[in-house]
Parts: structure tokens; sequence; C-alpha cells
């Protein structure tokens, strides 16, 4: 009798062959299932239990006025903590919370125990005096903080609005941090020259703004509106009546000086 052809012999090679493949690539699974879920809690335990990845140290960057220690105090930046927990965001609103001096921050991670804060502090462009003290306020008009001697060469705000006639007109139409907000308006315009020499600006109406420079010298601003030109304006007027007290740039297609 004649034996099995060759297409015959590969058909059974194959079908004792298809239960080890079958075996075979299951327990390449099998492996590989081992390995991801050996690897997923060695990772969970060095980025959660071990003490390679810990913060060890908090550093403080961009502060002028603060100390390096107070941001650290208010971020209470947990030590010894893993890296990955540390909650950034909530490090960063908190600091805005308790330090009301700083504008921004931004909570880093230092790989692999290092949190850096990056400050950035508001510069008072305005002083408004208070119960003897001085209140700073930002190019934003945000009251930010109290002191108790005037920064130098920071002009102080006095809001001297009327309860009558166009000051409470003002008050009503715009209330007092309008009216603020207007004023460092204004600050934020004047030329570098007369900005180094202000001392005071006085709030009488949103239209009735007023500057005190050294040497008795006042500028009548009028509202904030038009700053730029009013800029121009006062500086070609000072240019052309140097000995000049009083200037009038309210109207800037129609400044005027007097005074000498």
């Amino acid at each position: 009798m004649a034996g099995p052809t060759t297409a015959e012999r590969g058909e059974r090679q194959q079908e004792s062959s298809g239960p080890r493949s079958a075996r075979r690539r299951l327990r390449v699974i099998v492996i590989l299932a081992v390995v991801t879920v050996l690897l997923g809690v060695g990772g969970t335990w060095v980025l959660y239990g071990s003490d390679w990845l810990r913060v060890g140290h908090v550093s403080v960057s961009g502060t002028r006025v603060l100390t390096p220690a107070e941001v650290r105090k208010a971020a209470a930046v947990p030590v010894g903590a893993p890296m990955i927990s540390i909650d950034t965001e909530g490090i960063e609103a908190r600091l805005r919370r308790k330090l009301p001096r700083i504008s921004t921050v931004d909570v880093v991670r230092s790989w692999p125990h290092g949190i850096g804060l990056k400050v950035t502090e508001r510069i008072p462009v305005l002083l408004v005096q208070k119960s003897g003290q001085f209140v700073e306020v930002d190019d934003e008009g945000v009251r930010f903080a109290t002191v108790p001697q005037a920064p130098e060469d920071v002009p102080l705000l006095k809001l001297s609005v009327s309860r009558r006639g166009s000051g409470a007109a003002s008050l009503r139409r715009f209330g007092v941090d309008r009216l603020v907000r207007e004023a460092v308006q204004v600050t934020g315009d004047l030329p570098a020259a007369v900005s180094r020499d202000t001392r005071t600006v006085q709030v009488r109406s949103y239209d009735d703004i007023s500057l005190e420079l050294v040497g008795a010298r006042t500028v009548l601003w009028g509202s904030g509106e038009d700053g730029r030109t009013k800029a121009r304006a006062l500086t070609a007027l000072m240019k052309a009546a140097p000995g000049a007290r009083h200037f009038d740039v309210s109207a800037p297609i129609a400044p005027a000086s007097s005074g000498s």
C-alpha cells in the first residue's frame, strides 16, 4: 500500500503544529502581560514609594521686596513628598492669595528633588495715603500692599472728588475704582522726564486729573483719554516755555502754559 503523499504529510504537520503554536503565542502574551504589570508596579513605586524622587529643596527666584523665606512659607510645599504628587496649580493659587504682592508665579518641578517658585511681583505706580501709611497701586489699578514708608519716585494719588457737581456725577457714573484706574492710565502715558518729576496725581473728577511736579509746577491733564497725544503736546510745550509753571494739555490740540 502506498504511503501518504507530500501534501498529506504537510497537512498532518500543520494539524500537529497548530496547538503548539497556539500554546507558544499564549505563553508570549502571558509573559508580556506579567512584564507590563511589573513595570507598572515598579514605576509607581519609584514615583510614589521610593526615596529617589521626593521633594528635597524649594528654590525661589524673582523676588524684589518679598524675601525667599516669605515665599517658601506661604507656598507650604511639602518637603519629603513624592515629586509627582505636588499640586503645582494649588501652590500657585495659594501664593497669590496669601501674598497679594505677587502678580504671577510659576511652580516648576526640577527633577529629581527640586521645586522652583518663579515669582513676578507687582510694581507700584501710585500710592494712596491711609492712616499714616501708604497703599501701593500697580499698573492695573490693583491695591496690593500697605507699607509704612512711601517708596521713592512713586507719586501720591489724591482723590479729591467733590460730592457736588461734576465730581458727584463722576462718582455715580464711574465709581472710585474706575477713577483710580484713570489715574493709573495717566501715569503710564506720561513722558519719561515728566514721570520722574511727578509727585502727586490729583483726581477731582473723570475729566479733571492734574499733576503736581517738582519745582512747584502743575499740569492740567483732563481725562485719561488721548494720553499719547497729550504727552507729545506737553513735551513740546515744556520745550517752548521752559520757565513756565503751569501747563494745560486737557485739550491737546490747543495746549497752553502760564507763569514763570
